[in-house]
């Protein structure tokens, strides 16, 4: 039943909606809630169950069950293969997208949002692929261990190790090392600020770039945004706290950066970044202000805010055309910077 509503609604113009709500328009914040997104959200609101009453297993089912409905049909691309990463602690799972047999292509290492506890390779492959054939840059998708079997900070562990490998060994797969970006969405964009933090520590090799889609970045969980957007807004405050709590062994690993990279304060010399985010998104304040937080470290950033899109709208691309323009925008803006045009 929730495809088949799914289905209609891509088809449906945003007219149609308008005339729906157009006489009770959600303003908050001085922005106006898109009406194709608030259906989606009062569809949310009437199904969803509770994070922590509702067993991982059906969560993950849940998400995977809807992903391939909002994202629609995936581009076609040159290859896509499904590889297997050395970990420290077993094989990671990945998949690599190439728009083209390029022998060199630059890549995004890119880590999929879920909080920490859900989330795959499937579910974020609409995404992934957008990104590869409109941005002509290989995207590598990392399956990295998940919460809460695979506590804090085994994701961070994993997600270093993929990039760590990408650089070390990509070329044996039609990938430049010199260019390896890294990118990701909510906590796969805590994920992608944290390597970009840790590979400045280490001294080694560092990102080229970093893609951070409306990023979870502060497990306090005290901006604004929280409470303007707590309940009702697709993704709401209860669903974070417990996404953190499942993931996290305890309440002072808040503090760490790999779990809250806007808390480091010494954010001089990391790669420049793209972070865009959503007006109706809890995580949005602490998004924006990761953006001036790097700005004021003489890191080059680009913020750009979708004002009437809610979190997780890049993954809707069959429902809103506001996703597509989000998706076409992360793309040619890390496109140039691959190139330098």
């Amino acid at each position: 039943m929730e495809r088949l509503i799914l289905a209609l609604v891509a088809l449906l113009p945003e007219s149609f909606f308008s005339l729906c709500y157009g006489l009770k328009p959600i303003i908050i914040d001085g922005q106006k809630l898109n009406n194709k997104a608030r259906l989606l959200c009062d569809i949310d609101r009437k199904t969803a169950t509770p994070v922590r009453d509702t067993p991982v297993e059906t969560t993950r089912a849940n998400m995977e069950r809807l992903a391939g409905a909002l994202a629609g049909k995936k581009p076609r691309l040159k290859a896509i293969r499904d590889i297997e990463i050395p970990g420290d602690f077993g094989p990671i799972a990945a998949r690599l997208y190439k728009p083209t047999d390029d022998p060199s292509l630059p890549v995004l290492v890119y880590y999929h949002g879920g909080g920490y506890i859900r989330g795959s390779l499937h579910s974020h492959e609409g995404l992934c692929a957008r990104l590869a054939k409109y941005g002509g840059f290989a995207v590598l998708s990392v399956d990295y261990r998940l919460a809460p079997e695979n506590r804090f900070p085994a994701a961070v562990d994993d997600a270093i190790a993929a990039f760590d490998w990408t650089v070390q060994q990509g070329a044996d797969y039609g990938l430049d090392p010199a260019k390896v970006a890294v990118g990701g969405d909510s906590s796969g964009g805590c994920l992608a600020a944290a390597v970009a933090q840790q590979a400045k520590l280490r001294g080694g090799a560092m990102p080229f770039f970093q893609m951070l889609l409306y990023p979870s970045l502060d497990a306090h969980l005290t901006a604004k945004s929280y409470q303007l957007f707590e309940d009702g807004f697709f993704l709401t405050y209860d669903r974070i706290r417990d996404y953190r709590d499942m993931y996290l062994n305890n309440a002072s690993e808040r503090d760490d950066y790999r779990a809250s990279p806007l808390l480091n304060p010494d954010l001089a010399g990391l790669p420049p970044a793209l972070i865009i985010t959503a007006g109706f998104d809890p995580l949005r304040d602490e998004a924006e202000s990761y953006g001036k937080a790097l700005q004021a470290a003489g890191v080059g950033v680009g913020t750009v805010r979708f004002p009437s899109m809610v979190h997780g709208f890049m993954s809707m691309t069959a429902i809103l055309p506001q996703a597509e323009k989000a998706v076409h925008q992360a793309a040619d803006a890390l496109r140039h910077v691959f190139t330098g045009e």
